[in-house]
């Protein structure tokens, strides 16, 4: 895939940002619409294991084609059913989870060694941009200190896996929006047996058909996570 045929905008970090290197830096935001899993994971696990020196960090916005994918430590006993839904195993922590049309992937590929991130410091980062992305829609998003995500009403609405390779994150950040849920009852959705999901279209009542509800809250996470990793609003 050529990332440069899809939508992108750059973003230039604030005169603050503080760096372990003098490299010049930016950050594109990528529009990638509706995709396979595998082409992509392949694509940002190439890009941490070919780094170069004042690449741009990005985000990738998208969606995938229906996917249960399990993490490193992931164990086989919490996919319950797969059925006709492919299973992939991955390089990211976590267990299961499930992916599909309707839900916002955002791929966090950030050069966290020239940035100075630690990984729990990305993590919190993250979380803490999803509650604020959540809040633009009057949706009261918490953290939990014991499973990463972002929960409401002890309901899981966001999954977060990570990977760090030569100083480089990829992976990221899983929302519901307004997806087929079932599939999540395939599964013990990140190795907890009996955790409820939920999803915004749900949270905010009915949703006018001509809104692009998914394109709203891609714009409402980007925006967070930009600010969040030093970037110009």
């Amino acid at each position: 895939m050529r990332l440069d045929a899809y939508k992108w905008e750059q973003a230039v970090p604030t005169p603050n940002l503080p760096l372990a290197s003098k490299d010049a830096i930016g950050l594109k935001i990528r529009r990638l619409g509706l995709q396979d899993y595998e082409p992509i994971w392949h694509a940002m696990r190439y890009l941490a294991e070919h780094p170069r020196a004042g690449r741009d960090d990005e985000i990738w916005l998208l969606s995938h084609k229906p996917v249960f994918t399990q993490g490193q430590a992931g164990r086989a006993e919490h996919i319950l059913d797969a059925g006709s839904i492919p299973v992939v195993q991955i390089d990211r922590g976590g267990q299961v989870t499930y992916h599909g049309p309707g839900q916002l992937v955002a791929y966090v590929l950030i050069d966290v060694k020239r940035r100075k991130i630690g990984v729990r410091e990305l993590v919190d980062l993250i979380e803490e941009a999803l509650v604020e992305a959540l809040a633009t829609f009057s949706i009261h998003g918490e953290r939990r200190a014991d499973a990463p995500g972002v929960y409401v009403d002890g309901a899981k609405i966001a999954a977060l896996g990570l990977r760090i390779k030569n100083g480089l994150s990829y992976h990221g950040l899983s929302l519901n929006v307004a997806m087929d849920q079932s599939p999540f009852a395939r599964i013990n959705p990140c190795g907890f047996e009996d955790l409820a999901v939920t999803q915004i279209a749900d949270l905010i009542g009915a949703v006018d058909p001509e809104r692009n509800l998914m394109h709203e809250v891609g714009s409402a996470v980007a925006s967070s996570l930009r600010v969040r990793l030093g970037y110009l609003p």
